[in-house]
């Protein structure tokens, strides 16, 4: 069986090619400081980055597992710095450093509970007081493409959501509940749902959350 929380094959290859459209709220970000420390963490080819950065923010960083997916990053998006994963997901940051990280479309590439778990506890750790974590991510599918995939692999790995992809990867969509539980230690500012594509072009629901690591002195919308 793959290992749900090592994927690193898949997205070093096939998953190197892969678009993502999952947009950026503007307007949940109009309190930030031009100046604020940005962690995009599994920023794939650096596109959300990139776009931070001609927004005026001069100070982000896009982290990643795959190397090439970081080497398309670093060749696209000169206006950002890019960082590969050694040991996920471990960052070399020290605590509460950072303002805002990005989390668009990761938990739905690291399958398992417990990983998502560690990977939230990571980003909870670096994060500063009254930080915000702005999560944009795939909730189950009402479609009957989606349901059939979801019942036909919920034997082989435990979990009605997760799932194969026909090109190789093992992917994971979310009920809200689990969403509320996993990120219970923060507050909810902001929430919304927006139609998306996903790697492979198929269109999808995404919810986005704003959250927050608790008090803040940034008025947010």
């Amino acid at each position: 069986m793959v290992d749900l929380d090592n994927q690193l094959g898949y997205w070093n290859s096939t998953g190197a090619s892969k678009t993502f459209g999952h947009p950026v709220e503007p307007s949940w970000l109009e309190g930030l400081d031009r100046q604020a420390r940005i962690l995009d963490y599994g920023c794939g080819y650096g596109r959300l980055a990139g776009q931070l950065a001609e927004w005026g923010f001069d100070n982000v960083e896009g982290v990643d597992v795959a190397p090439n997916l970081v080497a398309r990053a670093r060749a696209q998006q000169p206006g950002a710095r890019f960082t590969v994963l050694d040991a996920p997901p471990r960052l070399d940051h020290p605590d509460s450093s950072v303002d805002l990280i990005l989390l668009f479309a990761v938990l739905t590439c690291l399958p398992s509970d417990a990983g998502q778990r560690k990977l939230v506890a990571e980003l909870r750790r670096v994060l500063r007081p009254g930080g915000l974590l702005y999560l944009s991510d795939l909730c189950l599918q009402a479609d009957q493409r989606n349901r059939s995939r979801y019942q036909q692999f919920a034997a082989t790995y435990g979990s009605y959501g997760v799932f194969e992809t026909d090109d190789g990867a093992v992917c994971r969509h979310h009920t809200a509940d689990w969403l509320d539980d996993l990120f219970v230690d923060f507050d909810r500012v902001a929430t919304r749902e927006v139609s998306v594509a996903t790697m492979n072009g198929r269109p999808a629901r995404a919810t986005q959350l704003l959250l927050s690591t608790g008090l803040s002195d940034v008025a947010h919308r």
